[in-house]
C-alpha cells in the first residue's frame, strides 16, 4: 500500500470516527442543568395520566418497555397539524416492532375532538391542556415550542429531545437508539 492510500485511510477512518461521535453527541441528553431536570422530569412522567378525547384514562405507565415517542401538538399549530399524518403513518407501520407513540395535545379538549372527529389517528392522544406547556418545559423544552418530540427508551430514560416538526429519517433512527 502506498503512502497516498495511507493517507486516505486515516482521513477515512477518522471522518468514521468523528461522525460516530457527532451522531451519538446529537442523540444524547446532553449533561447540561436543564437535562438533569428533563431527566428527573421522566422519571415523573411515567406516573402521569391523561384524559383521552373519549374519556378514557390515557397511562403512560401502559406504555412502559416499549419505545415510546411522545408528541406535544395542538390543533392551532400548523407545524403540528402538518406533521401528525407522517407520526400515525410510521406508528402503524411500527407498532408490532414495540413502538409506541403517544399525542399530548395542548389544547382545549373541545377543539381536540373536533379536529380528531374529521381526522381520526390511530396512536392514543392525551388531553394535557395549558398545563402541557409546563410539562414539555420540564422534559427540556425551554422555549415551550411547538411541535415537541420526546423518546423514551424501552427502559423509560430519556433519549432525545426535538422542537419543530419530525422527519421520516428522525423517526428511523430514534427506533434504533433503544
Amino acid at each position: 500500500m502506498n503512502r497516498r492510500n495511507m493517507l486516505y485511510g486515516g482521513v477515512a477512518a477518522a471522518a468514521a470516527v468523528a461522525g460516530a461521535g457527532a451522531a451519538w453527541w446529537k442523540f444524547q441528553p446532553h449533561g447540561d442543568i436543564a437535562s438533569a431536570a428533563a431527566v428527573d422530569a421522566a422519571k415523573d412522567f411515567w406516573a402521569m395520566r391523561f384524559d383521552g378525547p373519549d374519556g378514557k384514562d390515557v397511562a403512560m405507565s401502559s406504555f412502559r418497555g416499549k419505545l415510546l415517542l411522545v408528541n406535544f401538538w395542538a390543533t392551532w399549530c400548523p407545524p403540528c397539524v402538518e406533521e401528525l399524518p407522517l407520526l400515525d403513518f410510521f406508528y402503524q407501520e411500527n407498532k408490532s416492532k414495540n413502538v409506541q407513540i403517544v399525542g399530548l395535545a395542548v389544547d382545549q379538549p373541545s377543539a381536540v375532538r373536533t379536529w380528531l372527529e374529521k381526522r381520526p389517528l390511530n396512536f392514543p392522544v392525551g388531553m394535557a391542556g395549558l398545563g402541557g406547556t409546563e410539562l414539555s418545559k420540564s422534559l427540556g423544552n425551554t422555549s415551550g415550542s411547538l411541535p415537541f418530540t420526546v423518546v423514551f427508551g424501552t427502559s423509560g430514560q430519556l433519549l432525545h429531545r426535538k422542537i419543530g416538526k419530525v422527519l421520516p429519517e428522525e423517526l428511523v433512527q430514534w427506533t434504533q437508539l433503544s
